[in-house]
């Protein structure tokens, strides 16, 4: 598996996964090597302090009053405080008689006292140390050799007289800091050791992580050309369900658009046979005949042919056009001025047949005219109205009258094609919808009727979240009632302002 980020190449999820990762398991690293160092510089730091202090305590133990009341070393505490000496630390001492001696928090005199033991100039206290005996530890620099030095003030008192020495020792800080190296040197192999088990770690979680997938993917792979169906998403985490789940969404997409090509390239090799068999026969009649006006006749007749052939032909495209997968773009309409200009575009065909074709706007209770929004696509609900003015038209007998209304209801809108023709048993208006379907008819096979307006209206209403439904239509002559076709569609969320239709007169009512 490999993802793409914008700017860089194509790089695995495993890789990915280690990109982001590692950075901040190298900061945190970074951060608990810092903290560990500070812990064992500080755990060093206190045991080379508390080595350093015992000389300290020695030399300090070792001061005793001669009989004339004056101050000195004993030699064997001095040999031994020299014994002392570990091979590459170099200890610096110096014992110092204060005088007059110095009350506690006394700022540090700049005059070296009397040197009683040990080396002159040795680096001085940063503040003066307590007389309880309380060691000060501080770092400084003796004949350029960095050192840790130790400093301790003494009072000590014989025969009434008061005396006080400071005890300072020095040792150079070399193994102090090899030791603090050698523990940073185990700290980063540690650290090392750590950065390269949570990248082995990651590496097998990862690839344990996409086993699903590769299943997957191999799944997709040994599929045939023709296998459409839905992937198994029980057998991937669900993180990745979403996506198969999208997947076989579009697989359903797919299919479906498949089966309705299927279906159109049947339906149009069945409905068209006929058609041209018969206009095949009707031109081989035609170059038979002696006769010009028989030849005429069946001109004629391959005419009439033709154009019931293209009816049919562009019914078959609008009905494969209503049924694919994408969706057109939809905007606000009134379904008072869609079904108008349907209206106004079958006023002839109606006058041909002399039957009385009229439109009726919504209006309010109060009886004042109101818009009917909806949200739709144009061309299509205006395809959908024209099929079942066009079915009215066709199958109500001369001089019936088809009646086009807008009714505003509370939650949707309905455009109704009533007719007082002959109207359709309730029991067989299921039927009128299926393709091809010529219900309640006696017309010839022959006739302009193919079967597939309601087919199409409906498939064009449902792509725009409505329907169609048949209702009793108008009283007839022979004391039943007509159809209705009535085309539904749930109004618009917002209510805009329309403008009022067009006042124009509406030609062919009786």
């Amino acid at each position: 598996m490999s993802l793409r980020i914008p700017g860089l190449p194509r790089v695995g999820i495993r890789a990915l996964l280690i990109i982001l990762l590692l950075p901040g398991v190298v900061v945190l690293l970074v951060i608990d090597s810092l903290n560990d160092y500070r812990t064992l510089a500080e755990i060093t730091n206190e045991a080379y302090d508390s080595a350093l202090v015992e000389p300290a305590r020695v030399l300090e133990s070792s001061l005793e009053f001669t009989p004339d009341g004056n101050l000195q070393v004993a030699t064997p505490l001095y040999a031994q405080v020299m014994l002392e000496s570990r091979a590459g630390l170099r200890k610096y001492f110096r014992i110092e008689q204060i005088d007059p001696p110095l009350p506690d928090g006394s700022p540090v005199p700049t005059d070296q006292g009397k040197t009683l033991l040990g080396m002159p100039e040795m680096p001085r206290p940063p503040t003066w140390p307590r007389s309880n005996g309380q060691p000060i530890f501080y770092d400084g620099v003796y004949r350029n050799d960095p050192v840790r030095v130790v400093s301790v003030v003494r009072d000590l008192y014989y025969q009434g007289q008061h005396r006080q020495v400071l005890v300072v020792v020095a040792e150079s800080t070399g193994k102090r800091i090899e030791a603090e190296n050698n523990a940073r040197r185990q700290e980063i192999l540690r650290d090392a050791r750590m950065l390269a088990l949570v990248v082995v770690l990651v590496w097998w979680g990862v690839s344990w992580a996409l086993k699903p997938l590769r299943r997957l993917r191999a799944d997709i792979r040994n599929r045939r050309p023709d296998d459409l169906t839905p992937l198994d998403a029980s057998r991937v985490p669900s993180e990745v369900s979403p996506l198969v789940d999208a997947v076989n969404h579009h697989i359903a997409r797919y299919r479906r658009v498949l089966d309705e090509q299927s279906h159109f390239l049947a339906d149009a090799s069945h409905q068209l046979r006929t058609p041209l068999a018969i206009m095949l026969t009707q031109a081989q009649y035609a170059l038979r005949e002696r006769d010009p006006a028989r030849t005429r006749e069946g001109l004629r007749a391959i005419v009439d042919q033709l154009g019931r052939t293209r009816r049919l032909t562009e019914q078959l495209l609008s009905l494969a056009h209503a049924n694919q997968a994408d969706q057109l773009p939809r905007q606000l309409l009134d379904m008072n001025a869609v079904s108008r200009e349907v209206v106004l575009q079958y006023l002839p065909l109606a006058h041909e047949k002399q039957q009385d074709l009229g439109w009726v706007q919504a209006v309010s209770e109060a009886g004042l005219e109101v818009a009917a929004p909806v949200s739709g696509n144009e061309a299509e609900l205006h395809e959908a109205l024209s099929n079942l003015v066009h079915n009215a038209i066709h199958y109500a007998p001369v001089g019936a009258r088809i009646t086009v209304s807008v009714n505003r209801l509370e939650h949707r809108a309905e455009v109704s094609v009533s007719d007082n023709g002959p109207g359709l048993d309730p029991d067989l208006r299921g039927r009128a919808f299926a393709r091809f379907e010529r219900v309640g008819t006696d017309k010839p096979v022959t006739s302009s009727g193919s079967g597939l307006g309601l087919a199409i209206a409906r498939a064009y209403a449902r792509r725009n979240d409505g329907d169609i439904e048949l209702r009793d239509g108008e009283p007839n002559a022979q004391g039943g009632v007509g159809l209705a076709s009535v085309l539904w569609l749930p109004l618009a969320p917002t209510v805009s302002q329309y403008p009022r239709p067009l006042d124009v007169e509406l030609k062919g009512e009786q």
